[in-house]
């Protein structure tokens, strides 16, 4: 509730001056004018008014003055008249007030035309040229401590009366830019400019503290004595804090220094004053003195980097907390929320340009990948990878065209990519309200960068709001993200697999037991049907030649049954690991003759003419560590095969030397003009029941790996190129250990 009192609208010259006497004689301590430099003379050229002042003076009434001080009116100031008053000066004052403890008034006035340019040599007998237009007057409390305060404000604002006349004696009232390469002159500038500040902004490299801190500690410590007396607004400091430079740090905040701490320092060095702009480039290292100086009076530089200051100073932290963070050690981490895509795309691609250990990225959605693919984030990370070792991941949605251009950016030869150990991708699936590509560099940093709009086709259009983290705690939760991802897609991808696998298992095991079933009925059938012929036969009616026909193929199918049954013993014991082996030492060229001299004479075997059969053994002895019986049952199966799938035509077996292995091998090898292997079965060429025909169950070739294996060897296949190998069909290899070689030549 305010208190009871009076506003008058005076407009009678003489009610004013009045007034305004008034005011002074009820004065106790204090009068407080604020008046523009063509009304600076008013209040001291009316004989009343200066009367009125003279008693308040006696009473220890303290006078204060604001007012704009030029060249034109400085003279003026030094009027014996004025003293006894503190003066001050601020640019571009408009207006009049005075206040008191208990009053104020406002005066609006106008001179008249031959005297619009103030002259100090005015006398009061020219009181008569000027007119008052009005007055505003107020004695209620509110109104009076709110001019008080405004009167305060603009105090501390406005520099002490010597300081402006210095700068107008020495010419600084001109606009200049310049610089300063002189050390000497450096110094002088920057004194002459804390000495005429009411207000310091620093924005400085750490290195620049020590140097002002050396240079200029008289200067400093006089102007943060005035600080404390109320006289200016002290000095900020902007610096990047840490531990080499903490202790100077706290001895400038104990001296009064206002300092904050951030990482987003401009690279200038500056410091802004009143009228006074002052920046260098150099790193002042050590606190070594500089040896150019940028100096500007220019309002537009001193403005902009006023602004500049502002804004750092407002993000900045506190020197006391980012002090207490360095003796508690905790992580000194760097944040930065940046709003402009253009900043975020130059960072962007810094980032992985210079990454040296890993990359790590999780598109949101496929248009994400292909605009920063066609910005060159894509193929710098692959260039990262092809000249650094730099490990390369990348989770995207799938579409034809990211397939497309992934393909074609790692340079895929058949479906393998070039550079598969050091770049990698998985297929993610594209989840609603996903909305930031997110990228990792070494573990030591992130860029989050939100999606505004996918429908762009630039990154700058498509791109809001980023987020730039050397946070280690925030970085390590964005690899913990990625690597959920990545594993549940390979958990995923291998499930899905396992479902495959045992879905083909099923239609495998399936196949089998028709084939199985279709194998154990072909010899039963026959079996039984002879041995029902020849039980309702009389025994005179078959001839000799008819009962060893009957009893031959009766031996021929009894032979295949027990063959069946023996490899469905084989898979059991491979299976459960049991498969026991019984290893001697033979000269391989004749166990491998002696397993075709077998395979021919094997019941089962209906030998076919139109094929020829050759075996080429190698030059000289080879002495191999084996189980003759298995051996023999690897060439029966890769022979079978080989019979299985040629109509006409020729099977070569032959035993070589491997020249690429580095231990001593003999390569055994069996090659038919057939129809080759079909490309469905390839892959799964040497598994179980990989069959695709009612000849055979499947288990032959699983069997044999199986036993090449366990002699320490190695066993393969491929189909014959007819331009090069001269015939078509497929060769199937296998490897065995030699124990000796070169023995004995063969004859």
């Amino acid at each position: 509730m305010s208190n009871k009192g009076t506003i008058q609208i005076l407009h009678n010259e003489l009610d004013i001056t009045n007034k305004y006497s008034h005011i002074l004689n009820r004065t106790n301590y204090r009068f407080d004018f604020y008046t523009d430099p063509e009304s600076l003379v008013i209040p001291f050229s009316i004989n009343q008014v200066s009367k009125a002042m003279i008693e308040a003076k006696t009473k220890g009434v303290k006078f204060r003055l604001i007012s704009s001080i030029t060249k034109d009116n400085a003279s003026f100031f030094k009027q014996p008249f004025l003293k006894n008053v503190e003066i001050r000066h601020l640019e571009g004052i408009k207006g009049n007030f005075a206040v008191s403890d208990k009053e104020y008034i406002s005066i609006s006035d106008r001179i008249s035309s031959s005297n619009k340019r103030l002259k100090v040599e005015r006398k009061k007998t020219q009181l008569s040229k000027i007119i008052f237009k009005h007055a505003i007057y107020s004695n209620v409390l509110e109104d009076v401590q709110q001019h008080q305060h405004i009167f305060e404000n603009l105090w501390i604002t406005s520099r002490p009366l010597d300081y402006r006349t210095r700068e107008i004696d020495e010419g600084i009232d001109c606009i200049e830019t310049i610089a300063i390469r002189n050390s000497t002159e450096i110094t002088k500038r920057i004194k002459k400019s804390i000495e005429l500040s009411t207000e310091i902004k620093i924005c400085f490299q750490p290195g620049g503290l020590a140097f002002l801190y050396n240079k200029f500690t008289d200067s400093y410590k006089r102007f943060l004595d005035g600080y404390k007396k109320g006289e200016n607004r002290g000095i900020r400091c902007i610096t990047n804090i840490s531990k080499d430079n903490e202790k100077l740090i706290t001895l400038l905040m104990d001296k009064g220094v206002q300092i904050r701490h951030t990482k987003n320092l401009t690279p200038l060095s500056f410091s802004v004053y009143n009228n006074e702009f002052q920046a260098t480039a150099e790193k002042m290292e050590n606190g070594k003195m500089i040896k150019n100086l940028l100096v500007s009076t220019e309002p537009i530089y001193i403005a902009h980097y006023n602004s500049i200051f502002d804004q750092l100073w407002d993000k900045s932290i506190d020197a006391k907390d980012r002090i207490y963070d360095i003796e508690e050690g905790v992580d000194l981490a760097d944040i930065e929320v940046i709003p402009r895509s253009g900043r975020s795309r130059l960072l962007y691609l810094k980032l992985v340009k210079n990454a040296k250990e890993e990359i790590l990225f999780i598109f949101p959605t496929s248009s994400a990948f292909i605009r920063q693919e066609k910005l060159g984030a894509i193929p710098l990370a692959i260039e990262a990878a092809k000249t650094r070792s730099v490990k390369v991941r990348i989770l995207v949605p799938y579409t034809e065209e990211v397939e497309e251009r992934i393909q074609s950016s790692l340079e895929l030869k058949v479906q393998k990519p070039v550079y598969s150990a050091d770049i990698d991708f998985r297929y993610t699936e594209k989840t609603p309200g996903s909305k930031a590509t997110i990228l990792v560099v070494d573990r030591n940093a992130s860029l989050v960068m939100e999606l505004r709009d996918d429908s762009k086709t630039t990154f700058d259009e498509a791109i809001g709001l980023s987020t730039y983290s050397n946070s280690k705690a925030g970085v390590l939760s964005y690899v913990a993200i990625f690597e959920k991802l990545w594993n549940q897609i390979e958990l995923y991808q291998q499930v899905k697999e396992a479902n495959e696998r045992l879905k083909l298992h099923d239609k495998m095991q399936q196949e089998f037991i028709n084939v199985a079933a279709h194998e154990l009925r072909t010899p039963i059938q026959p079996i039984l049907s002879t041995i029902g012929l020849l039980s309702s036969t009389s025994q005179a009616m078959i001839t000799r030649e008819e009962l060893n026909d009957s009893l031959s193929m009766i031996t021929r199918n009894a032979t295949r049954l027990k063959q069946l049954s023996e490899d469905i013993l084989d898979v059991t014991k491979i299976e459960s690991q049991t498969l026991a082996l019984k290893k001697e030492i033979y000269d391989l060229n004749l166990v491998i003759s002696s397993s075709i001299d077998e395979y021919k004479r094997n019941p089962t075997i209906k030998y076919n003419n139109k094929i020829q059969l050759d075996y080429f053994p190698f030059d000289y002895k080879l002495y191999v560590e084996v189980d003759k019986a298995r051996i023999a049952q690897v060439v029966f199966n890769l022979l079978t095969n080989a019979t299985k799938f040629t109509i006409e035509g020729r099977i070569i077996v032959k035993i070589e030397l491997d020249q690429k292995s580095r231990k001593e091998e003999a390569v055994i090898s069996v090659k038919d003009s057939g129809k080759g292997i079909d490309q469905e079965v390839f892959p799964r060429l040497f598994e179980k029941f990989a069959s695709k025909s009612f000849q055979g169950t499947g288990l032959g070739l699983f069997i044999s790996r199986s036993i090449v294996e366990a002699h320490d060897g190695r066993i393969w296949a491929l189909n014959n190129n007819k331009l090069f190998e001269g015939m078509q069909g497929a060769t199937f290899f296998f490897t065995l250990p030699i124990v000796n070689s070169k023995i004995d030549r063969l004859s």
